[in-house]
């Protein structure tokens, strides 16, 4: 068989049709390749413009439409991500349409499930993404062109997911004032109220003191409970940060009350808030265990972090590291991730500087762990367990006016010290 075309070609007399036919075949296969080669819009050089023949390499039309399985997305002020998690790689396109004018990156073999279906129903999906099932083996997400500076879209693998991306216009009329708030909201009254958006003058940071209600967290040998010492701490932080007129000071409860770690990422989104700060402390089966570490978020590099974040996530450790990776792809970026590194250690470094003359800190150092409150923040966060309140002479000073005050003036010195070279 190997020699059979050879053979075939070599056949005489070669007529002048079947020359024809063969060269009309392969400027065929030239012009379908080219096709499918796709175009790049010069407008928007970070986004692929496929013509109308192109496809993004997945898997054939001609198989069972793909399945978006759910709908995901994060916004801010100045930017905001759809991430569609499907069952498997997709045909991608993409058009401009007018009247009204507006983007379409389509999904042409494509069918929304009942979950994705019913946060396209809810108004889950944020602005500016409109997600619709245009047909019933169709999805197509529109972006009206006056609601974008730029945007972008992929393909990730390992889950399949499409990603897209939008940054804000540059040119905006100036959205109203809001009067900067004084005092600290109620826990309930934060939550569930939205501040109006606004040009920001200045630096927000939300406090989260651990724990609280219901839940008093971890307890000492003398019922020490971690939710009262974490709110004093808080309290102190806000009173020292205050004084800077160009920081709003908002916390995620200012009393005993219970709040939902998903409840305190939210606020800080919502806030648009540019650090988070979690307070907690330690606690270990081994009284003799003692001093501070801080987190940020990742992956836990030791078992000994896993159990620390499952303990303050409330959950199983089979379940707390899963799926970092996937949240790491899609809601952070690396700038995010690289801060709360920074910031993490400049808060570290006031600890052991501030602390270390009153009394002899064990400094554990800064890590990484999944705790939900440091995934689900879109700003610079971080956690600070600061002592062991099952440590007999830790939970005593933890009982102190001094050490609270020494705790909160170290994180104020490491707030600020990251500010300063963050402008």
């Amino acid at each position: 068989m190997r020699n059979r075309v050879p053979q075939l070609l070599s056949i005489r007399p070669f007529s002048t049709l079947a020359s024809c036919a063969i060269l009309l075949l392969l400027a065929d296969a030239i012009v379908i390749q080219t096709a499918w080669s796709g175009t790049q819009d010069t407008r928007h050089p970070k986004v692929s413009t496929p013509s109308k023949h192109s496809r993004v390499k997945g898997t054939p039309a001609s198989l069972a439409p793909v399945t978006v399985m759910d709908l995901r997305g994060t916004s801010s002020l100045s930017k905001a991500r759809l991430v569609l998690d499907l069952d498997r790689q997709p045909d991608v396109t993409e058009k401009r349409v007018n009247n009204p004018s507006r983007v379409v990156i389509s999904l042409p073999n494509a069918s929304l499930s009942q979950t994705a279906r019913t946060k396209v129903d809810d108004g889950t999906v944020p602005a500016p993404f409109i997600v619709t099932q245009t047909t019933p083996h169709a999805v197509a997400i529109s972006l009206p062109t006056a609601s974008y500076g730029s945007y972008r879209h992929f393909t990730l693998s390992d889950p399949p997911r499409l990603v897209i991306d939008v940054i804000a216009p540059l040119e905006q009329d100036s959205p109203p004032t809001e009067e900067r708030q004084t005092t600290p909201p109620s826990a309930g009254a934060a939550i569930t109220q939205p501040l109006p958006p606004r040009a920001k003058d200045y630096t927000t940071i939300v406090i989260d003191p651990g724990h609280g209600g219901r839940d008093p967290g971890a307890l000492g040998l003398r019922r020490t409970a971690e939710k009262d010492i974490t709110l004093n701490i808080a309290l102190r932080l806000k009173e020292l940060l205050r004084k800077h007129h160009d920081m709003r000071v908002l916390m995620t409860r200012d009393h005993d009350v219970y709040v939902e770690l998903e409840e305190r990422a939210r606020f800080a989104n919502r806030h648009g808030a540019d650090l988070f700060v979690s307070i907690h402390i330690n606690s270990h089966p081994s009284r003799l265990v003692k001093g501070i570490e801080i987190y940020h978020f990742g992956e836990a590099k030791d078992q000994r972090a896993l159990e620390v974040a499952a303990r303050e996530n409330g959950t199983p450790i089979s379940n707390t590291g899963v799926g970092w990776e996937y949240l790491v792809a899609d809601l952070l970026t690396t700038k995010k991730i690289e801060a709360s590194l920074e910031l993490a250690w400049n808060a570290k470094k006031a600890m052991v500087t501030q602390m270390n003359g009153s009394y002899d800190v064990i400094d554990h150092g800064v890590k990484t762990a999944p705790f939900y409150v440091l995934r689900f923040t879109s700003m610079p966060s971080i956690l600070a367990e600061v002592a062991y309140i099952s440590n007999p002479e830790e939970e005593a000073l933890l009982r102190t006016p001094t050490f609270v005050r020494n705790v909160a003036q170290s994180l104020y010195r490491g707030i600020l010290s990251f500010l300063a070279n963050n402008k």
